[in-house]
């Protein structure tokens, strides 16, 4: 059948034709394109289109080339897929994957084809059947952790562990304010905090929310949805208030983290963009430290230490990924609407290629 409509094309003498009867039959048979997201222009989940004759990504010399196996995706890419950041079109959204090498640039040392692994940071889009990855941004992922786990683990854990060990300094036998505890970087950094000896209090908004965070080991839960939710805090440490607050909406918590902060406390604001009001005398007798924390700009040193925490944490055992819900890859759309209209984060959203 194949050999007849060549042929016929061949009959047409038609280069333009024939190139892309080529690129459909042949290029897809030998397994040269892909499934894959693509955004052509920012708006709605809606911009997300799903196309199954996408090219799959060569990699270079210092490139990992991942089978991607499942996709974490992550709030950030909402925005980015809306236009909030600059990005040039058109693009495949995501960073966090998890699958198997397929192959590996000249220069790689640390990989090989059939390993398990998962990615922080992808060249080519991780909402595909496969992504081209630089080797620095790849981990080995434990076989005792699924594909859907390792891709939990990407920008939130890694965000988490730089938070807490690297802007926060958290030390062992510290109590630790965890907002918003229940979702990806918030259940991350209760695993985190917990094996590194830490007294952890998390909030969050909803039933399934607080029964999730008591589940990961918190030794106290708020809900931040009630009134004078800060007083009850402040009464679990016996009004010395907490020593390090991980903060996911500074636009909304900050003043009452300025109220609820010890002395020589650390804030690290995790995220919450816009204007608050806050009163910077509070940090004068109290000498405590606001300051942020963004995963992109790690250096290579950092990443790799990081890299091996998350090979201790999961052969130790104290990773374990919460995954909230899944998605065919051809439902990013889907799961993006389940970002922006959830009323309580609950682990993390996955993609399943």
């Amino acid at each position: 059948m194949f050999y007849y409509k060549l042929l016929a094309l061949l009959k047409l003498k038609n280069p333009q034709t024939l190139f892309w009867f080529y690129r459909k039959n042949c290029f897809k048979r030998s397994g040269i394109t892909m499934k894959a997201i693509r955004v052509s222009k920012f708006g709605g989940p809606e911009v997300l289109q799903y196309e199954e004759n996408v090219d799959v990504p060569k990699p270079k010399n210092t490139e990992v080339l991942v089978k991607v196996m499942a996709v974490g995706v992550n709030p950030v890419e909402t925005f980015i897929r809306a236009g909030q950041y600059d990005t040039e079109l058109p693009f495949t959204p995501g960073t966090d994957a998890a699958g198997i090498v397929e192959n590996v640039g000249s220069s790689v040392k640390r990989f090989k084809k059939g390993d398990r692994v998962l990615t922080v940071r992808s060249r080519s889009g991780a909402y595909a059947e496969y992504t081209a990855v630089d080797e620095k941004f790849v981990c080995q992922l434990h076989e005792r952790l699924s594909f859907d786990q390792g891709a939990a683990m990407g920008i939130p854990f890694y965000t988490a562990y730089k938070c807490l060990m690297f802007r926060a300094d958290a030390k062992e036998g510290e109590t630790v304010l965890i907002h918003g505890a229940s979702g990806g970087v918030g259940t991350a950094c209760i695993q985190i905090a917990k094996a590194h000896g830490m007294r952890v209090f998390g909030t969050a908004g909803s039933g399934a929310g607080l029964e999730l965070v008591k589940k990961l080991g918190a030794d106290a839960v708020f809900n931040h949805k009630e009134k004078g939710y800060t007083d009850k805090i402040m009464a679990a440490t016996e009004g010395d208030g907490v020593d390090v607050i991980v903060e996911m909406m500074a636009s909304t918590n900050l003043q009452k983290d300025l109220e609820m902060i010890n002395y020589h406390g650390r804030i690290v604001n995790v995220g919450g963009k816009g204007q608050v009001k806050i009163n910077p005398g509070l940090t004068l007798g109290k000498e405590c430290i606001i300051t942020g924390v963004a995963i992109l700009s790690s250096s290579e040193a950092d990443v790799m230490k990081m890299h091996n925490a998350m090979e201790d944490g999961m052969k130790e055992g104290w990773i374990n990924p919460c995954v909230n819900k899944t998605f065919p890859l051809a439902k990013a759309s889907q799961a993006h609407e389940e970002i922006a209209h959830n009323k309580g984060a609950l682990g993390k959203i996955i993609l399943r290629t």
